[in-house]
């Protein structure tokens, strides 16, 4: 859960249509009318990327007259299925996937079982990848490339850094090359189950 107390605001005076906003906003709330950034409050999780980057320093942070919570609730979806897409995507459901916001693996996959199809959907909803915004992309495509979806970038965005392996994914080749340097992938592989299985509720 997120509390999000702030908005971005823009000058329309110092706003000279650059773009460069809506282009890192992980929410999309921001778009351009009249070559002015225009800010969707509905969608705005107030990170902090858009005032960072304008070059005219045109945005500003506004307090909200009542702030809002991204929170998904995960004690109504059977906890099985959560487990279950949490694991397949190689989380322990209750790892932590975005330090930033403290976003759990278990609340991104529940945003999924919700409705949540892209990134961008799943930030809106808990949070995640409105801190730093550049390492979160990773578990929410694997969670959603575990959920059976296949988002693709947006046309505005940059902050869509792709996939890296994970463990699992490892190909045979690589495991034979560097098992005798020092990785474990298979000692890794039978921690990681172990304790799934011993937390499992």
């Amino acid at each position: 859960m997120k509390l999000v107390t702030l908005l971005a605001t823009v000058d329309e005076a110092k706003c000279n249509g650059c773009r460069i906003c809506p282009k890192v906003c992980p929410t999309l709330a921001i778009t351009m009318v009249a070559r002015k950034a225009v800010v969707d409050e509905d969608r705005c999780v107030a990170c902090g990327n858009c005032g960072q980057r304008c070059p005219e320093l045109a945005i500003t942070f506004t307090k909200l007259a009542s702030p809002k919570k991204l929170e998904v609730t995960i004690d109504d979806l059977p906890r099985q299925t959560l487990d279950d897409l949490c694991i397949k995507a190689g989380f322990h459901p209750s790892q932590i996937v975005c330090y930033c916001t403290a976003t759990r693996a278990e609340e991104v996959a529940a945003a999924i079982l919700k409705g949540a199809e892209t990134p961008e959907e799943i930030s809106l909803r808990t949070g995640l990848r409105s801190g730093c915004t550049v390492e979160c992309i990773q578990p929410a495509l694997r969670l959603l490339e575990a959920a059976g979806l296949h988002p693709v970038p947006p046309k505005n965005g940059w902050q869509w850094y792709g996939r890296t392996p994970t463990l699992s994914e490892i190909p045979p080749e690589v495991r034979a090359k560097y098992s005798n340097h020092g990785f474990c992938f298979e000692e890794d592989e039978k921690l990681f189950a172990t304790v799934v299985a011993s937390d499992r509720r």
